[in-house]
């Protein structure tokens, strides 16, 4: 049996043809089994390799001196992915996907390849030959447009096809995956570093641990072509998984290849909860309030702030838990008698109306509303907008879409209900603003990432007849 029949591809299946395999190299230069000596990788074998993931097969589904096609088909165990990654989770479709699974695979099975060694052909590792890629289903988060943007500086011809979701129902749209092809003359080590550092940019996911070494890795395959890569930021961004200080050292590393100056970017080390407080009371003060409600006040962290701004005369805390009135009390017992005296805690509910709430200038609900189920979202927007309706309120709540940068999870504390990409969070606040009267404008606390956004949103709702 030859190995085509084992991995259960034709004979005759050609360039086009493989649809079975994540990822095939073609080529027709003369001849064109060359290609063998350039993978290191006999033609007429099979071959298998263990990786971190799974198993990966490299074989030839056409091996002759006008074509030549080598195929890399990843296996992928989802029970020892799940062992080896925090939390045991796997990923259900990557034996399916290319992206960064596939990356790792490539750079181990063609590690010698990407050295542009080949003892038995020198002169072959140096000269550009005739080359097509073809990935059949490729995790994109960017589209067809993003894979162009990546692949067409570096001399390639691109392809970008987006998959049906179900090519039986076309009123079903798209899937976020692509069936790309790739041509060009390029040098065979080239096209490996180009599809080794890019298929993690298109699905802009890593799923295993990404260190300090990542960085080096980046720039030892991209030195010889990402420094002048019209976008090598957006590149070097989610290869290194979003992580700042990461991004920064490639992105000066790359920039001392290219002979260029980056400018370092500033580092603040004002604490995220702090730098929440402060846009919420330059809020208060650009509205002019001055009786002011913090709802959901927990600690008491932010009534401790407010006191010290004399502009505010009546400051009033709420919570549902008793424990969390008790530690404000204790907080503002620190405050001299003259500062004490403006503040107030009260045991009360933003899910159930409450008469001594009406009546204030402001409301804030400062990282308060993800801690609500969903289904309770419109008691919070009849309690606090239609009832306790303050002539402003200012919200404030995570954004989903930085997390990664932060480490965390789907969330960032384990008693949230949700958390919203800013999106979700207009879309919410657009809505209660047009149901209730008031008008809303958005802002963004702390670091902004030129893709994921801040790690805080934030917006302020002012009544309409105020």
């Amino acid at each position: 049996m030859d190995s085509a029949t084992q991995t259960g591809v034709r004979p005759d299946a050609g360039v086009c043809d493989t649809p079975r395999v994540l990822l095939t190299v073609s080529t027709t230069m003369n001849p064109a089994t060359d290609l063998g000596y350039l993978l290191f990788k006999h033609p007429d074998r099979a071959q298998s390799f263990t990786t971190a993931s799974g198993t990966a097969h490299v074989f030839y589904p056409q091996a002759d001196e006008a074509v030549c096609t080598a195929a890399l088909l990843l296996e992928i165990d989802p029970v020892a992915l799940a062992k080896s990654r925090p939390g045991g989770s796997h990923v259900d479709d990557r034996t399916y996907a290319s992206g960064s699974l596939l990356a790792v695979a490539l750079g181990s099975v063609f590690r010698t390849a990407m050295t542009g060694r080949c003892d038995a052909r020198p002169e072959l590792p140096g000269t550009a030959i005739p080359l097509s890629v073809h990935l059949p289903a490729v995790a994109c988060n960017g589209g067809a447009d993003l894979a162009e943007r990546l692949f067409a500086p570096l001399g390639w011809q691109v392809d970008a096809r987006p998959v049906p979701l179900d090519e039986q129902m076309p009123g079903w749209g798209d899937s976020r995956y692509l069936d790309l092809r790739l041509t060009g003359a390029q040098r065979l080590a080239d096209a490996l570093h180009h599809l080794y550092v890019l298929l993690p940019v298109l699905d802009d996911t890593k799923h295993y641990w990404v260190g300090e070494d990542e960085v080096a890795k980046l720039v030892r395959a991209g030195g010889d072509w990402l420094p002048t890569h019209p976008e090598r930021d957006l590149i070097s961004r989610r290869y290194l998984a979003h992580q700042r200080g990461y991004v920064r050292s490639a992105l000066a590393q790359l920039a001392e290849l290219d002979g260029t100056l980056v400018e370092p970017e500033p580092v603040t080390t004002r604490p995220l909860a702090a730098a929440r407080a402060d846009a919420v009371i330059a809020a208060l003060r650009e509205v002019g309030a001055r009786r002011v409600l913090d709802l959901g006040c927990g600690g008491g962290a932010l009534l401790e702030r407010l006191a010290e701004e004399s502009a505010f005369t009546e400051i009033v805390g709420t919570d549902v838990a008793a424990g969390a009135l008790d530690a404000a009390e204790r907080r503002l017992s620190r405050l001299p008698d003259r500062v004490r005296e403006r503040v107030s805690l009260r045991h009360s509910s933003v899910t159930y109306t409450d008469p001594g709430l009406a009546g204030f200038d402001a409301a804030v609900l400062m990282e308060v509303i993800e801690h609500v189920d969903p289904p309770r979202l419109p008691a919070v927007e009849r309690v606090v907008f239609s009832a306790a309706k303050p002539a402003h309120v200012i919200v404030t709540t995570p954004n989903v879409e930085y997390n990664p940068l932060l480490g965390s999870a789907k969330t960032r504390h384990r008693d949230h209900r949700f958390e919203w990409t800013r999106a979700q969070f207009r879309s919410w606040a657009d809505g209660v603003a047009e149901r209730t009267g008031y008008t809303v404008r958005f802002g963004q606390v702390g670091p902004v990432d030129p893709d994921l956004g801040p790690p805080t949103q934030l917006a302020v709702f002012s009544r309409k007849e105020a």
